[in-house]
């Protein structure tokens, strides 16, 4: 079985919980960043030795959060040994508006992984976009770079939609299925 870990920041609740359902997709490991933007301890060498790395910031100001962005910033040193290369990634994330430039931040997850040398997981989902398509369906919000989901400003974590969060644990699903052919 392969080693997945699932890093991300969490500023209100909602990122939590889109990385919780990817972890119980993906059997993974869960590694928060914290309010400072730092891994707790031994969380760098959780990361090394990790087949596979799933990435998840909140949309803030159409990318990641500063948070997000420090930990990308100190990884340099994994990237100067090349701790990451080869290794399965994928990345996810939420914002309060339907688009909230989502894309933006899971370029900014791909480009983190591709200067590591890592091998990115696409959504794999078709998208729930015909007439009949209802706002709680999989994939609703129709990514293919990776994980998306959307919550209000003023509703709480626990108000996420199940569908949302069922697309991000079929994408754990998914990210664990990669892995496995990878590392068989």
């Amino acid at each position: 079985m392969s080693k997945i870990v699932v890093v991300y920041h969490s500023g209100y609740g909602h990122t939590q919980r889109m990385a919780q359902a990817v972890a119980q997709g993906a059997h993974a490991e869960l590694l928060a960043i914290d309010a400072e933007g730092n891994l707790p301890e031994g969380g760098w060498e959780t990361l090394a030795a990790a087949d596979a790395i799933v990435f998840g910031s909140p949309t803030y100001m159409g990318s990641v959060s500063w948070q997000f962005k420090k930990f990308a910033d100190a990884s340099s040193k994994p990237w100067y040994a090349q701790q990451w290369k080869d290794k399965i990634a994928a990345g996810f994330t939420n914002s309060a508006g339907m688009n909230g430039d989502k894309l933006s931040t899971l370029n900014t997850l791909f480009t983190l992984a591709m200067q590591h040398g890592m091998i990115w997981v696409s959504q794999g989902l078709m998208p729930s976009n015909t007439a009949g398509a209802k706002r709680n369906d999989v994939n609703y919000l129709v990514s293919y770079s990776g994980a998306i989901a959307q919550s209000p400003s003023d509703a709480g974590a626990a108000d996420m939609l199940p569908g949302d969060l069922e697309t991000a644990r079929l994408f754990g699903e998914r990210v664990a299925s990669v892995a496995a052919k990878f590392k068989a």
